[in-house]
């Protein structure tokens, strides 16, 4: 069986690797797919699992399982995504933002989520040679789903099943133990540019600023792209250029979390970093920030975290 990762750019090895896999019919019953977001391992992941759903190398029958998953209405594949609670239902990222629900906190892989994993791998598969999941972020995994996922993963049956993981680092090492590991790394400069350019985001090139915080990640170039785009004009410009006042400064920090959900405040704080990395360098405008990421991260209030961090940060000045 032929294999073409067609859209996969800059990542020989992965690809060399699911190849063999494919081609000498020796799959595992799950894999890890790890390394930055944005750089393909999704797409990876999707081509992989068209393959090992085909029973024919036809170009007809591997387009028409393609659809169906695109569709999400093939009943061998089971596509899990991070999801964010909210008023007793579960809402993957996309969903949630379509709803207009405020995030707090991170999506995470729940423990509702596995079980659904071992019922669906409790019958066996219906159209393909083996039943297929594929778990996205799942470094996002909550500590309960990810002990579920382990006895999942001790007897998976006739499957097979894929995490996707920026880091291992997040994962129960024995979760990692039982996955065959697929890398992926970061683009060149070069390479990062072609894809941009080829996708019809060559602007994006032209920013030194996205271009640094993407490091080497087409998806996250895009991503913080769009989230540029998005970001209040007034309220970007009041932070590269912050107000010379206390008082000013307290104002712009109530009006910050007002405006702006907790994740996305999470991504404006790494461009941040990265444009006081680039245009004015100093300790006490980086600190600030990277402290500011943690209590975040930590649930601490956000109106509380900006008025530190701006305070601090205007002292510096």
């Amino acid at each position: 069986m032929s294999l073409k990762f067609e859209e996969v750019i800059g990542q020989p090895q992965a690809v060399r690797l699911l190849s063999q896999a494919i081609g000498k019919n020796r799959i595992a019953p799950a894999y890890l797919f790890v390394g930055p977001d944005g750089i393909g391992k999704r797409l990876s992941a999707r081509y992989f699992v068209q393959y090992l759903a085909s029973r024919e190398d036809t170009p007809e029958q591997l387009a028409r399982i393609r659809k169906r998953m695109e569709q999400g209405n093939h009943p061998d594949l089971l596509w899990v995504e991070p999801t964010y609670q909210h008023q007793g239902q579960l809402l993957s990222v996309t969903q949630a933002k379509a709803e207009g629900v405020k995030r707090k906190a991170l999506p995470r892989i729940r423990i509702e989520q596995v079980r659904e994993i071992s019922q669906f791998l409790s019958r066996p598969p219906l159209e393909s040679p083996r039943s297929l999941v594929a778990i996205d972020r799942a470094d996002l995994m909550a500590e309960g789903a990810a002990n579920g996922l382990l006895k999942t993963l001790e007897e998976p049956g006739q499957a097979t099943i894929i995490a996707i993981a920026s880091s291992e680092a997040a994962l129960l090492p024995t979760i990692v133990s039982r996955c065959t590991r697929i890398p992926f790394y970061r683009l060149s400069p070069e390479t990062l540019a072609q894809v941009l350019r080829s996708r019809g985001y060559g602007e994006i090139v032209g920013n030194p600023t996205v271009m640094a915080l993407a490091q080497g990640s087409p998806g996250e170039a895009i991503a913080a792209f769009e989230q540029l785009q998005a970001c209040p004009p007034e309220l970007l410009q009041s932070l590269q250029n912050l107000p010379p006042t206390p008082r000013e400064q307290l104002t712009l920090a109530k009006t910050i979390p007002q405006t702006l959900d907790t994740p996305t405040q999470l991504w404006l704080i790494g461009y941040l970093q990265q444009f006081y990395w680039q245009n004015h360098p100093s300790s006490q405008t980086l600190q600030p920030l990277e402290k500011a990421s943690r209590a975040l991260l930590n649930y601490v209030q956000p109106r509380l975290v900006w008025e530190v961090t701006l305070l601090a940060m205007g002292s510096g000045q």
